[in-house]
This record gives structure tokens, sequence and C-alpha cells, in this order.
């Protein structure tokens, strides 16, 4: 895959839309995502924080396929700063 270079969240279509080194770009389904992953409150509420604050590891996490061992760590969104 490419290298990402940028993200937003677009709260009007409730997508995280990622942007490539490329020029491709590619729109991440939020409700798909927390349909599947967000099992609790609290991984909802993960998710909601993810997508506010930092869109960018959102999009790295679903891309890479390691939102669900993310949030098998526990819910601390902090842990992404180290």
């Amino acid at each position: 895959m490419n290298k990402l270079l940028s993200c937003r969240f677009n709260m009007d279509t409730n997508r995280v839309e990622a942007r490539f080194a490329d020029g491709s770009a590619v729109a991440i389904d939020c409700v798909a995502i927390e349909d599947k992953y967000g099992n609790t409150p609290t991984q909802r509420a993960e998710l909601e924080w993810l997508l506010c604050n930092r869109p960018l590891e959102y999009a790295q996490l679903v891309l890479g396929g390691e939102m669900e061992h993310y949030l098998s760590l526990g819910c601390d969104h902090g842990r992404l700063e180290d």
C-alpha cells in the first residue's frame, strides 16, 4: 500500500477521507467500523475519540487491520502518543 499522507473526518458523510502519496484516495465508512468493532460503550467512545482527535491513526489502524487488536488492549487513547 502507498504511503498515507493525510486524513480528515467528514462529519457530513461520516467517513474518514484518506489521501495517499500516489494521489489515490479512500473513504472509510465509520458506521461500518463502529458496527464491526464497537462492541462495548467504551470501545465506541474510543472509536469516536480517534475519529475526532486522530483521524490519521484511525485510518492507519483500519487499513492495517489493527483496529481489533488496538481495542483489545484496553481503551486508552494516550497510547498513541508513545
